[in-house]
Parts: structure tokens; C-alpha cells; sequence
């Protein structure tokens, strides 16, 4: 008997006798081939894809809500900006359930995913939910929410069990389908956060970024302290790295139709001096189209609305999203309530303060929330959009190399080709007059049509080193540098990820090897029998401006 094998019958014996233990309540054992933690869309694919490949296979939720972006707003998918052609597999059935659940109820298809070009694909967050329940019943997955990781037990360099606070989880092969990596952290595998230098990786984009235009303002108040909405006056030098990642935001489903439309909820304690900066930006002659948000039209006479890449204050808090990571369940809690708080704050600013111009107001004034979505949290979705968090330092980091210059490789599980694209960073106050928005990456995609770079991901990028875990995949987390999950990070890439993952796991724990030693050309020969696009087309002039 092995110890692995050891290890999982200690815990059936004892899991029992912590029942009748004062304080353990309903401590429980489950075993699987495979668990997923964390119903991202690369999560719930990798879960679908493994048992797909006949891996008994868990997906444990930490909060109550599944599905991640895909069900929780992100409602204009992002793929038009993509190489289609080559997001097959379970991105393309996914999709394609989607509309054949509108023209199943006699409603308009939405888009056609048979073709392949730059069209808008939408759909309504309740459409998407009902579509990856759907599927991950028919692969038979048995699906956990609100377990919470609390800690892992290793044997050597395997995970032997994630423990939650009501059950005891074991599996041959773990897959970490969180945004921040936390499975990979508790498993002692290496990772890192913010961005790095230019120099680390060679990548010009690195380092601090200034596309947009300074605004000519005061970013101090008459004590000489930073005004609200304004994080440093100190950004660093250029070439340089830090710790600060791109903005999270909500994806706001709203809707202007009276019979639908259910009213903003008020901020709690509205200040208006949070909002002195965009005040004098707009007094200060600022246009008043760079302040609000992006909408994007929908089925259901609804809108998807997104923090503006482009616009100078938009609904990403700037800065607020930095100790996410670190942050324990009631450190994560209150960050996301900030959040809410702050996109609250920002649309009563743009509705009802004097300097927001009327056309302005009027636009954003007409909308609400939607009674048919998020019923049971106030219509408010309880996804926060996390952008970019722990990244792992694997046996692979794609860089911005791999993405412009050497795209492909010899283990690819997955294309990715969204555009390197990143929110900003920071709001910097400067001490010679002016204050700027750093951090932004503009789009580096093809001029025509307007998508990204087909490159493939590899194998290796979603792999640990073996000294530190052999039994743990990372699809979404995955081994890249901040200028690689600017391009990465985009649901469609995770969920072809997240498939490449499920069916390694699966494999991995058929044979009975770590992860790292699995050989490609068996999991090749599954991921092509899954549907899954491997072959890069044909490559166009990279335009790196």
C-alpha cells in the first residue's frame, strides 16, 4: 500500500469519529479522482473536461455562486476580440447551448457560433447559469458551494487532502480554478503578484505605463494630502516593477424598461468630496465623455456595463484591489463591499451631482437594475471581477516573448489570442501639477480585424515544479508575468485552459503519475478528441505599438 493510498484510508476512518467530537459538527470525508477548486469558467471546464475523460471528479465553490464571470454580468464575451477559429472545444459548446437555449423558447439566437468573425456574442447572466449547471450535471460532477478552503495536508510532494470547514477532501490529482490561486499558495507552490520590471523578462510593456493623457488638476487637497480616488504621488520609476495589479470592477447588468427595470439601491453614507477629483476634472474643462462607463446591448432589452479602459474615472476602484489575494474570507468580504460601495457612490455621483453634465446624467439616470437577474442578491451580482491576482511562477512563465515573437511551442494544450490589455494601476497625484491614471495598456492587436495574437499556451504553464507539488494543475493562475495575464486573462482563454487542465488531470490520475511526467502525446491525442484547436493559424506582422 502506498502512502498516498495510506494517508486517504486514515482519513475514512477518522472522518467518522469526528461526528460524534464536541465542536466538529458535520465534519465529513469525500474522495474523488479529481477536484476542481474554484467554479471560475477555466474552473467548471477543467471539471467537465476530467469527466468527460471518466475522472470521478468534485467542484468545490468557496462562495455561493458558480460560474465566476460567465454567469455573473460578463455578459458581452470577449471573444470578438479574439482568434475564434481557434476557441473550440468546450468554449464553442458553451456558447452554442447558449443560443440554443433562446431559439428553444422561440427567442432570436443572439449571435451564430458557427461563424467566426468579430461580432458582439451576448447573452443574460441567468441564460449562462442555467447553461453551466446544465452541463456540469450531464458530465455528472458533483458540484459544492459555499466550502471555503481552510487548509491542505501534503504527502511529500502531493497534495493528500484540502480540508474545508465541513469536510475532508481527498483526490489523486487537484486542479486550483480560482482567480487567485489559492489552492496553489496553501500548497507551498511558488507564485508572485504585481508587475514585474522591464528587465526581468525583457519585456518593453512591463514596468509603469502612461498612455493616457494627464489630467492638468490638483490632485491635492488645500493640506497638501491626497484627494479621495487618488492612490500615490509616488509611482516609482519606470523601468521598475511593484505590487499593484489592474482594477477590479462589477459587470453591471441594467436595463432601461420600466417593466423590468428595478432602482439603483443608494450608496450607504454618500460623500460628495470622494468625488472632488472628477469634480474638478470636469470643471477644469475635462471631456465629459471620459467620465462613466462602458454599456454594451443585450438580449432582454438589457446592458452589460463595464469599467471604460479608456475613460479617466470610470467603475474600477482604482487601488482597491491589491490585498485581495492576502485577504482572508472576512478580509475579502469587505473588499468586495468597498467595491460595491464605490460603483453605489459613482453612479449617484453621475446622476445626480451639478458638474456631471445633463447629457451625461440622462444616460446613465435611465437605468436600473434587472428584476429577472440576481434575485437572490438584491439583483446586484455577487461576482466581483478579478482581473489579475496570484500568478505562479511554474516550470513555464509566458511573457510578453511568447506572446509577440515566439508563439508557438511543442506541448500547447490551448490558443489563446486575446490583446495584451490592461486596466489602470494606479491614480498618480504629481508633485509638479497634474495627476495621471498609470497602468494602462492599450490593446496590442492586429488593426484589421481588431483581435489579438494567436499564441499557443503550454502545458508547462499550468504546471507546478516538481519539487513543490507533482499532483496540481493551475489553469487560471497560471505561470505568466503581469504583461502575460494582460492578454490571458479574459474567460474564453481560461475556459480552453481550464479544458486543457481537465483532461490532463483526468489522464493523470488514470496512470497514476504526477503531473509533470504525463506524456504529451497522450494528453495531445484527448485534447484533440475533446475538440480542443492546437494547431496556431496562419501568423500576420505583429504590430507592438
Amino acid at each position: 500500500m502506498g502512502r498516498y493510498e495510506l494517508v486517504k484510508r486514515i482519513i475514512r476512518l477518522i472522518a467518522p469519529l469526528l461526528l460524534v467530537l464536541p465542536g466538529a459538527q458535520s465534519a465529513l470525508a469525500a474522495d474523488a479522482d479529481v477536484i476542481v477548486y474554484g467554479a471560475t469558467p477555466g474552473g467548471f471546464c477543467a471539471a467537465i473536461a476530467a469527466a468527460r475523460e471518466g475522472a470521478s471528479v468534485i467542484l468545490i465553490e468557496p462562495t455561493d455562486h458558480i460560474g465566476a464571470m460567465n454567469t455573473g454580468g460578463l455578459s458581452h464575451c470577449d471573444s470578438n476580440q479574439m482568434v475564434r477559429s481557434t476557441l473550440m472545444g468546450l468554449f464553442h459548446e458553451w456558447h452554442t447551448r447558449v443560443v440554443k437555449d433562446y431559439t428553444d423558447r422561440g427567442l432570436k439566437a443572439p449571435y451564430d457560433p458557427a461563424v467566426k468573425d468579430q461580432a458582439r456574442w451576448v447573452f443574460e447572466p441567468h441564460v449562462a447559469m442555467r447553461v453551466t449547471k446544465k452541463m456540469l450535471d450531464e458530465a455528472k460532477v458533483k458540484v459544492l458551494i459555499g466550502e471555503r478552503l481552510k487548509s491542505i495536508t501534503k504527502d511529500g510532494k502531493r497534495i493528500a487532502s484540502l480540508v474545508t470547514k465541513n469536510e475532508t477532501f481527498t483526490a489523486k490529482v487537484f486542479v486550483d480554478g480560482t482567480y487567485e490561486g489559492d489552492l496553489m499558495a496553501a500548497a507551498g507552490v511558488d507564485w508572485t503578484i504585481g508587475r514585474e520590471g522591464r528587465a526581468e523578462y525583457d519585456e518593453p510593456l512591463a514596468g509603469k505605463r502612461y498612455p493616457k493623457q494627464k489630467m492638468n488638476i490638483n490632485g491635492f487637497d488645500d493640506d497638501g494630502k491626497l484627494l479621495p480616488l487618488v492612490t500615490t504621488d509616488n509611482a516609482g520609476p519606470d523601468e521598475k516593477g511593484d505590487s499593484n495589479i489592474m482594477t477590479f470592477s462589477f459587470r453591471l447588468c441594467l436595463t432601461a424598461d420600466p417593466k423590468n427595470r428595478v432602482a439603483m439601491p443608494k450608496p450607504d453614507k454618500y460623500d460628495p468630496a470622494r468625488f472632488e477629483i472628477v469634480r474638478r476634472f470636469l470643471k477644469g474643462g475635462g471631456k465629459a465623455d471620459q467620465v462613466g462607463f462602458d454599456l454594451y446591448p443585450m438580449p432582454g432589452d438589457k446592458f452589460d456595463g463595464n469599467n471604460s479602459i479608456g475613460r479617466q474615472f470610470s467603475i474600477g476602484l482604482v487601488g482597491g484591489c491589491n490585498d485581495w489575494h492576502k485577504a482572508d474570507e472576512a478580509g475579502r468580504k469587505a473588499i468586495w463591499e468597498a467595491h460595491k460601495q464605490y460603483t453605489l457612490e459613482f453612479y449617484h455621483f453621475l446622476t445626480t451631482d451639478p458638474a456631471v453634465p445633463a447629457e451625461v446624467s440622462k444616460k446613465y439616470a435611465r437605468l436600473g437594475l434587472c428584476k429577472d437577474e440576481f434575485a437572490n442578491y438584491d439583483h446586484f451580482s455577487p461576482a466581483l471581477y478579478v482581473r489579475e491576482s496570484r500568478r505562479m511562477k511554474g516550470l513555464y512563465v509566458i511573457s510578453q516573448k511568447d506572446i509577440l515573437d515566439t508563439p508557438k511551442k511543442d506541448d500547447p494544450i490551448a490558443i489563446s489570442s486575446f490583446p495584451i490589455d490592461s486596466h489602470d494601476c494606479q491614480r498618480i497625484a504629481l508633485k509638479g501639477g497634474g495627476v495621471i491614471n498609470e497602468g494602462t495598456i492599450f490593446p496590442v492587436r492586429k488593426k484589421d480585424p481588431q483581435q489579438g495574437y494567436a499564441y499557443h499556451v503550454p502545458y508547462r504553464s499550468v504546471l507546478p515544479k516538481p519539487e513543490q507539488c507533482v499532483n496540481l494543475l493551475v489553469p487560471v493562475a497560471l505561470s505568466c508575468t503581469h504583461v502575460g495575464i494582460s492578454s490571458l486573462r479574459i474567460e474564453g482563454a481560461w475556459m480552453v485552459i481550464g479544458q486543457g487542465a481537465g483532461v490532463a488531470a483526468a489522464l493523470a490520475a488514470k496512470e497514476g503519475v504526477a503531473v509533470q511526467d504525463l506524456p504529451y502525446a497522450k494528453l495531445q491525442k484527448q485534447l484533440l478528441a475533446q475538440g480542443q484547436v492546437l494547431e496556431l493559424p496562419p501568423q500576420e506582422k505583429i504590430n507592438k505599438k
